[in-house]
């Protein structure tokens, strides 16, 4: 059965790259969430959104929780707007749900977690996809991030 996740974890090109390799992903897209209005790269911080990827599972493959693992290990959800070199709020830890089902996975999975997780969790909203020059950015031109 086909479902739609969304993770911000910094740089999109690394965190498309980390989930493109994940048996049970069909597809995925980079792009900008979680902020006011439509947007571009130049305007995704000033707008409040979150560098995100947006992946489309099998869930017959791959369940949701073994997507959270991976988001977990891949990034550090404890460093505020900030992963590795990268600094400001388009960095952030987020998630964004599609499903109560999914809410209720996020729960669980943090409540296994260290207290100090800065990670947003919210509904998700409108996904605006990056520009094409950003679509498998790491694949096209050596791993940058």
């Amino acid at each position: 059965m086909k479902e739609i996740a969304t993770f911000a974890a910094g740089c999109f090109w690394h965190v498309q790259e980390i989930f493109d390799n994940i048996n049970g992903v069909i597809s995925s897209r980079v792009g900008y969430t979680g902020g006011n209005d439509e947007c571009d790269y130049d305007s995704s911080e000033k707008k409040g959104h979150a560098e995100a990827v947006e992946v489309i599972f099998d869930s017959e493959k791959v369940s949701y929780g073994d997507l959270l693992k991976v988001f977990w290990k891949e990034h550090d959800p404890t460093s505020l707007d900030k992963q590795g070199g990268d600094v400001g709020r388009r960095y952030r830890s987020a998630i964004f749900y599609h499903s109560d089902n999914q809410k209720k996975a996020i729960e669980k999975s943090l409540a296994a977690m260290q207290k100090n997780i800065v990670t947003e969790v919210s509904k998700a909203g409108k996904f605006y996809e990056a520009e094409e020059e950003h679509q498998k950015y790491n694949e096209k031109h050596g791993k940058v991030c």
